[in-house]
């Protein structure tokens, strides 16, 4: 597809020496919304202003659908709407008339030989009470006038403007500072119905979960240059703010929790890094021993470094291969010595229709045992591989599970699945059924429970909230979940495995009431509609 909007080489410099920009390129296509990160300073507003037509750039050009704009243009006459941090609106007029202010709604006509227009003030009331309640607004008159208003909803009004029209691009500055928690999910879920209808979308924040949330891709700025184009889907928050603050060093997730170990030293070589960046300007006569202990440190951080990603490279194929092996032994003993079974059983009831009334109630003793032989294989295939996981998905499975679950713990389950689940990668799908799996079962054999709680929501569109909560009697105030390996207790354990090789984050700790609480924050790739 043929971008949109082409920004090629784009300088920005005031005055004689101040460069706000370098050589900034990237581009976007129609229904893409592609993120702007970077630190204070880093160019972001320099390059939506003039992107808004606020500002001129020193060097480069821009292409719009095709066509390279000439100086100065017209944002709004090509279809392009701006989201500035600051709302630009007249203070002096109300609120109906800044929000179609430039594009009223009316009809023209004729007088003295000439086209007049007439607004129609009853249509557009009618279209903006439309529109701020879709943001989730109401003022008590439309002819309030915006000097009386506060910041946050003069920067609703400043999205409800942009809502007149379908934009074929938009470029939004990082609102949210102005906006409560409430209306910044608001605007994510305007961005999410924007991209759907194919406009192009750029942008700019300084907020993770905003960036993760809704971008294709995310171009980040490091002192006006770009310093990365990142996929969303394929890389991460760490990686994401290296590139932000240029650290050539990442903050690598754990394969395994006795990796906390690793963290610890290197959070003391960096440390001892950082001090010793001071004692050098002091110290300047032990310069030489100085640099010898830095090099020696920053060996000993990539060699951490590089066993830490072959420990997650390792423990990824191992599960892998595991689940590889419970599918192929599930439906060996599913489609074999299941039907074997029943096979026999119905040979058995043949001869039971012949035989004496002794020999009857025996074959019929003999039928019972094969068909509770039966039901325990099935269970084992269940656990081994869950049956519906790859037809039906995540949600129908946990569901089987939760009810065989208390069928034979006898405790009963609160279950709540968030209707937005849909389908997830396998690898992910099958994580989490066994993440439940084994928390439920964790909770059979040591929490001595009489209630729990399992729900699944989702927090944004690429993360999924995984909490078990029951009213047993709590971690001992001495668990380390570190030193649980050495006596042979490997569940929770293999837990925040499974969760740090998703690149999760993982809570584990006793409620205030009694009772303990697992939770499981776990990331995915954007879901296909």
């Amino acid at each position: 597809m043929e971008p949109l909007l082409k920004v090629q080489a784009i300088s920005k410099t005031y005055g004689q020496s101040l460069q706000a920009l370098r050589q900034v390129s990237f581009d976007v296509v129609p229904g893409e919304v592609v993120g702007l990160a970077g630190s204070s300073g880093a160019g972001k507003s320099v390059l939506t202003s003039i992107l808004a037509g606020l500002e001129m750039p020193s060097k480069g050009d821009i292409w719009f659908d095709g066509e390279t704009l000439t100086q100065p243009w017209n944002p709004r006459g090509l279809g392009v709407e701006i989201i500035h941090q600051e709302p630009e609106l007249v203070s002096q007029l109300d609120i109906t008339t800044n929000i179609f202010l430039g594009y009223e709604l009316g009809r023209k006509t004729a007088g003295n030989s000439r086209w007049s227009f007439l607004p129609n003030n009853s249509r557009m009331d009618r279209k903006a009470t439309q529109i701020l309640n879709k943001i989730g607004i109401q003022f008590p008159s439309l002819r309030e006038l915006v000097l009386n208003l506060p910041a946050e909803h003069r920067q609703l009004l400043a999205i409800a403007r942009v809502m007149t029209r379908t934009p074929r691009l938009l470029v939004i500055d990082d609102p949210s500072d102005l906006l409560s928690i409430r209306y910044q999910e608001k605007l994510l879920e305007l961005i999410t119905e924007w991209r759907a209808n194919g406009t192009a979308v750029i942008f700019a924040s300084n907020n993770l979960d905003h960036l993760f949330s809704v971008t294709d891709r995310v171009v980040i700025l490091r002192e006006g240059r770009v310093a990365a184009r990142l996929r969303t889907d394929e890389t991460t928050r760490e990686k994401l703010v290296t590139e932000m603050v240029g650290s050539r060093s990442e903050n690598l997730t754990p394969a395994i929790w006795a990796m906390d170990r690793y963290y610890r030293a290197r959070q003391q070589a960096e440390n001892l890094t950082r001090q010793q960046g001071f004692l050098k300007k002091d110290l300047r006569v032990q310069g030489d021993l100085n640099q010898q202990l830095v090099e020696e440190l920053a060996i000993q951080v990539r060699a951490l470094d590089q066993a830490n990603l072959s420990l997650q490279d390792a423990q990824r194929r191992l599960m892998t291969e595991r689940e590889l092996e419970r599918k192929h032994l599930a439906r060996e003993i599913h489609d074999q010595v299941i039907q074997d079974l029943l096979g026999t059983n119905y040979q058995i009831e043949a001869l039971e229709l012949s035989a004496s009334n002794g020999l009857s109630e025996q074959l019929a003793e003999i039928r019972t045992d094969i068909r509770q032989m039966v039901d325990d294989l099935r269970r084992i295939c269940g656990d081994l591989r869950p049956p519906t996981i790859d037809s039906l998905g995540l949600g129908a499975a946990i569901n089987s599970f939760v009810r065989e679950w208390i069928d034979r713990a006898g405790v009963p389950v609160e279950l709540s699945i968030s209707n937005e689940l849909g389908r997830l990668p396998e690898a992910i799908e099958l994580s989490v059924f066994r993440i439940v799996q084994e928390g439920l079962n964790n909770v059979w054999r040591h929490a001595e429970a009489k209630h729990v709680h399992v729900s699944i929501d989702r927090t944004s569109p690429r993360t999924l909230l995984l909490t078990i909560q029951d009213d047993g009697v709590g971690l001992p105030k001495d668990f380390d979940l570190g030193a649980m390996s050495a006596g042979g207790h490997y569940g929770v354990l293999g837990i925040s495995e499974r969760v740090a090789l998703l690149g999760g984050r993982l809570q584990l700790h006793n409620q205030p009431k009694g009772g303990t609480m697992l939770q499981a924050e776990i990331p995915h790739p954007r879901q296909a509609k």
